[in-house]
């Protein structure tokens, strides 16, 4: 009884801090100076229909790659932890999966991955990009595993996979060293014209390794989690 009473007094507090900072909250009526020199000298600057995208890997690509090597620590971690569980392994005495979602998995895997690569490949352009991308690719893995727990996927190719994505991600990232103007700089390639495919110069093989490496990393955490489940 106590504990719920301290719950409650808890959930109370947050909730009348959230209702004081959302009744005292009023809406900027302009651009602060960092926003305001995004959005004129973004699309100058990088060539990129997409803004979001363009800060997200130009300006602050420091950030995006270190958010992608968070998320590769994560996918680390996880397959380190439970590589030793006792469940590894019991899969087997699962009963086979049925046909229809078998064929239903078929039909529709091929048609997420193709998204995946859409949302990604065009993520300089339309909203999205290479987390988005990736997740999406992710999915498809997912269904595979409800599908069938059976199923059994490399660790390896997945691991390459991500690291192969990391290398050129970085690798990008140097050429803008040399032939731009600093680290991740997109104009290493010509920026084309604006609003079509290949445009916006290193942008979007960037953020199409993004995608591949956010997916591998996601990929490898689900495989890892199925391998310890219960049967």
């Amino acid at each position: 009884m106590v504990k719920r009473f301290f719950v409650l007094l808890l959930l109370w507090g947050i909730g009348v801090i959230f209702a004081a900072l959302l009744m005292g909250y009023v809406p900027d009526s302009e651009l602060n100076y960092t926003a305001r020199y995004y959005a004129d000298h973004t699309v100058r600057d990088t060539g990129a229909a997409n803004i979001v995208s363009a800060i997200v890997v130009t300006y602050r690509g420091l950030d995006t790659l270190g958010e992608v090597t968070v998320l590769f620590l994560t996918a680390t971690i996880v397959g380190l932890v439970l590589a030793s569980s006792q469940h590894r392994g019991r899969r087997r005495d699962r009963p086979a999966p049925g046909e229809l979602l078998e064929t239903g998995t078929r039909l529709l895997v091929p048609l997420i991955l193709l998204l995946g690569i859409y949302v990604f490949v065009n993520g300089h352009l339309t909203p999205g990009g290479g987390f988005q991308g990736g997740a999406i690719l992710a999915s498809a893995m997912l269904l595979m595993l409800l599908a069938n727990p059976l199923q059994e996927f490399s660790h390896q190719l997945i691991s390459i996979v991500e690291s192969l994505s990391g290398l050129v991600f970085v690798g990008m990232g140097v050429l803008g060293l040399f032939y731009a103007g600093g680290f991740l700089d997109n104009r290493v390639l010509p920026l084309g014209k604006l609003g079509e495919l290949a445009s916006a110069g290193i942008l979007p093989i960037i953020y199409s390794f993004v995608g591949l490496k956010v997916g591998a990393e996601f990929s490898s955490m689900l495989v890892n989690l199925s391998e310890t489940e219960e049967p």
